[in-house]
């Protein structure tokens, strides 16, 4: 990564940060005033979402250091480690949020929240909607994944936010245990939130291959090249928000070296630039109609 792009990673995480402070400490403070299980719940979750961000941070820093004698290959792999540990603090964040909500329904103290708690939970909504927005379009932009799980995350945060408006005015409305009920709820989505992003950074983490269809257009477009016969393999394997391309091309066994070179060099060529998420590429030839 770019020192370029890690300077707006890192401005998108400052912001995102100072939001979700503010509205950790409005969420807890009225949560706490108004009696409503289902804003602390959420206001615990916008504070966990303030380190999540400098998890984030951290991670696109020691991803963007330049390949050194002990990593040759680079260090993307650090927002994978990064994503890890994000995913680790969004379920303990998720877990104490359910088990706050079922303290509160065994014990049986239900009180209806006041109105202030629906105008935060409002606020919220809409503050989430807009940090997923700006997250997701950097986190795109500069293909970083611990900023797209970061984006994710407030996504899911959207949805509990909504859960709490309406487990509040539920409350409100004389059904006070929906203020306890959007908790679990809450619980749930963080929960789901933070299983995707550690099943998303394991697999990068194994090697696993890109998806179908990127690896369709990567066979169509070596297929395309003058000289290339035949695709005979190609394998591709996830390096952080990079991947790496394996190719054997069949070309004429009657070329010379320096022509089949020319060809080689020509499909790595058209796959870096096509493809700039690949990090590096790697083509082999073989003589067209023989056993390899």
């Amino acid at each position: 990564m770019s020192e370029h792009y890690q300077k707006q990673a890192y401005r998108v995480s400052l912001c995102t940060s100072a939001v979700n402070a503010l509205l950790a400490v409005f969420k807890l403070a009225v949560g706490f005033v108004s009696s409503s299980s289902a804003l602390l719940s959420d206001g615990v979750d916008s504070a966990c979402d303030v380190f999540s961000s400098f998890i984030v941070m951290i991670g696109v820093k020691f991803a963007s250091k330049s390949p050194d004698e002990d990593h040759p290959y680079g260090h993307e792999r650090f927002e994978c480690i990064s994503s890890i540990v994000l995913a680790l603090i969004i379920a303990a964040s998720g877990i104490g949020v359910g088990y706050a909500a079922l303290v509160k329904i065994f014990s049986g103290s239900m009180e209806a929240p006041g109105l202030l708690a629906l105008a935060v939970a409002a606020v919220s909504i809409a503050a989430k909607e807009w940090m997923f927005r700006f997250t997701r379009r950097t986190a795109r932009r500069i293909r970083s994944d611990s900023l797209m799980a970061n984006a994710h995350n407030y996504r899911s945060d959207v949805f509990s936010s909504c859960g709490v408006f309406i487990g509040v005015a539920g409350a409100r409305l004389g059904f006070p245990a929906l203020d306890a009920i959007a908790s679990l709820v809450i619980c749930v989505l963080i929960l789901r939130s933070a299983i995707e992003i550690l099943l998303d950074a394991l697999s990068k983490m194994l090697d696993s291959s890109i998806d179908k269809e990127t690896l369709t257009q990567l066979q169509e477009l070596v297929l395309k090249q003058d000289g290339v016969l035949a695709l005979d393999d190609i394998k591709t394997r996830q390096f952080g928000s990079r991947y790496f391309v394996d190719v054997e091309i069949a070309c004429d066994g009657d070329l010379s070296l320096r022509q089949a070179h020319a060809i080689a060099s020509r499909v790595h060529d058209e796959i870096e630039h096509h493809f700039p998420e690949t990090k590096h590429c790697l083509v082999h030839v073989n003589p067209y109609g023989e056993e390899h």
